[in-house]
């Protein structure tokens, strides 16, 4: 009975969430509930076949191992250069020693990986399996596939061509799933920050996230599909075409090119943080002010800050997820941050919480895999913007759409990381 109530109320918070797209849709009536329906099983049978089927299961946890055994590559680079400050039973977790470099790492490594074409292979096949079995256009699938592993804006690079004559409905498929997923570089961070340094942690945060992209692909389509339905004809209909500029001449440029890129996106990721949690501090400081001169902090039994507030705000939807309510809080103040501010400073508090770094925080099982999975997405208001200046810059007679279809971008790519949040949580029952 425990499991089926488990069930139930996790086809409860799908039917939420999709309810929740569909009411900001431009054209309730054009919704394809056929593709909607097909998109959904897509996602439930790939986390079965991660979670639950003998082999698939297997496959993934041998990714997640791999994922591991490459991040140990990392401290051998990592220890050339910072010594022993490496060492964290000494000198404890540094983010700049201990997270950073590995996004250097892992840029080069997909530059390498671009540059020998194993990235589009990989990408071609998943797009022209999804295009065949929800019938939606090749660029648009194409996009969403490649954002699985490359960043938002580079994503929309593999169907440049096609980029000025997407219809609306393509074009916010796009959005949405840079907004979706996370680059494979600032993924392998996610899994060092929150595994720590255990491996078998940072393994079952690997499969996990690893999951979590892959099953918001489908995600992706059957939102944006809500959103703005299709009402055009897509040039690339039931196709696959990837346009791949090559820039780099052998493998060493290709190297040294991804590690310059990474090594932007490390000091850019440092520098944001350094901002953003000092802002955070800053206007924590007032509010826990007037919580302790109106009484509120003894009556809520914590400072009133920004999480607390967040938290308060978006329990029920944590809950409509399949958090357990006294996790609830938690993880609603979690995804309040990934949205208003962004999914590094979420992600470095849940690594916090888990490893035990916060005081009288702590989560259950089910609540940290929610939680990994709803925060695994670029969603967040700042993306708005990047996505303007690099998706337009790709194509300037589209940036007044950008524009406009900021703000639902931003709802899109929520919701697709909650749904999969939803699915891997009712799946785990059956583990």
């Amino acid at each position: 009975m425990e499991v089926l109530a488990r069930v139930g109320f996790g086809l409860f918070g799908l039917v939420v969430l999709l309810g929740i797209v569909w009411l900001f849709s431009n054209n309730k009536r054009r919704v394809d509930w056929v593709l909607v329906g097909t998109g959904v099983a897509l996602q439930i049978a790939f986390a079965a076949l991660v979670l639950l089927v003998p082999g698939g299961r297997e496959v993934f946890d041998w990714l997640g191992h791999g994922f591991v055994k490459i991040l140990g590559f990392v401290n051998a680079g990592s220890s050339f250069i910072f010594g022993n400050l490496m060492d964290v039973d000494t000198y404890g977790f540094i983010f700049a020693f201990q997270v950073l470099p590995t996004i250097i790492f892992f840029a080069s490594l997909m530059a390498v990986l671009y540059h020998l074409g194993v990235m589009q292979a990989v990408v071609r096949v998943m797009a022209l399996a999804i295009t065949k079995v929800m019938r939606v256009s090749g660029a648009e699938t194409t996009s969403v596939c490649a954002s699985v592993f490359i960043g938002q804006t580079e994503a929309p690079l593999t169907v440049r061509p096609y980029i000025s004559r997407m219809t609306e409905s393509e074009l916010i498929t796009m959005m949405i799933g840079g907004m979706a997923h996370i680059a494979g570089g600032v993924l392998a961070a996610y899994v060092g920050m929150l595994g720590g340094g255990d491996p078998v942690e940072q393994a079952f945060y690997a499969k996990h996230l690893l999951a979590a992209s892959i099953m918001a692909a489908p995600a992706t389509l059957v939102i944006a599909k809500i959103l703005i339905p299709e009402t055009g004809e897509p040039l690339t209909r039931g196709t696959v075409k990837m346009e791949v500029e090559k820039t780099t001449s052998n493998i060493i440029d290709a190297a040294a090119a991804g590690a310059g890129d990474g090594l932007r996106l490390a000091l850019n990721i440092g520098a944001m943080l350094l901002a953003f949690i000092a802002l955070i501090a800053m206007i924590n400081a007032p509010l826990t002010w007037i919580g302790e001169i109106t009484g509120l902090q003894e009556s809520l039994g914590r400072p009133l800050d920004l999480a607390t507030i967040f938290g308060f705000v978006l329990a029920p939807i944590a809950w409509v997820i399949g958090v357990p309510w006294a996790d609830a809080g938690v993880v609603g103040s979690l995804i309040g941050q990934k949205v208003v501010i962004n999914e590094f400073v979420a992600y470095l508090q849940l690594a916090d919480i888990v490893n035990g770094r916060v005081e009288g925080v702590a989560l259950s099982e089910q609540g940290r895999l929610i939680a990994t999975y709803a925060l695994c997405g670029f969603a967040n208001f700042s993306s708005i913007a990047i996505q303007i200046g690099g998706i337009g810059g790709l194509a300037p007679d589209r940036r007044q759409d950008l524009a406009r279809f900021g703000l639902r971008a931003v709802l899109g790519g929520t919701i697709a990381t909650m749904m999969t949040a939803t699915i891997a949580g009712v799946l785990t029952t059956f583990a």
